[in-house]
């Protein structure tokens, strides 16, 4: 019978020391710039979800003909302009409810798309 292990309370050599019961374990160096990117990740993939959540709403309250007169229909739709502005008139039909659907939906589809990707890539980091 052989034991090369040093008593108790002796260091051993060539491994990091055992942390006692009571002790929460060291954490590893890397594990701090993870949380980071998950953290970056998460914000970034929340912002596209509520920008995307703001270009199907006014859809639907479009597509429902909400009374625009109404502060909530006007928040919405303002965010929902400032967020496609970059999209507006791509798609020019008769149709002023499909227009709305591709002009907005669009945006929607590349914000869920672009920030869910980026999100994913940090998380991975």
């Amino acid at each position: 019978m052989s034991n090369y292990d040093p008593g108790p309370g002796y260091q051993t050599y060539g491994r990091p020391p055992e942390p006692s019961p009571h002790q929460e374990p060291a954490p590893r160096r890397y594990e701090p710039r993870q949380s980071a990117g998950r953290r970056t990740g998460l914000l970034i993939h929340t912002i596209a979800d509520i920008a995307a959540a703001f270009l199907g709403l006014w859809i639907v309250l479009y597509l429902l003909d909400a009374n625009r007169d109404n502060v909530f229909v006007e928040f919405v739709h303002s965010v929902a302009n400032g967020l496609a502005w970059w999209s507006q008139d791509i798609f020019t039909m008769d149709t002023e409810s499909l227009r709305v659907l591709l002009n907005f939906g669009l945006p929607a589809v590349i914000y869920l798309a672009v920030g869910h990707g980026i999100s994913a890539r940090l998380s991975r980091v």
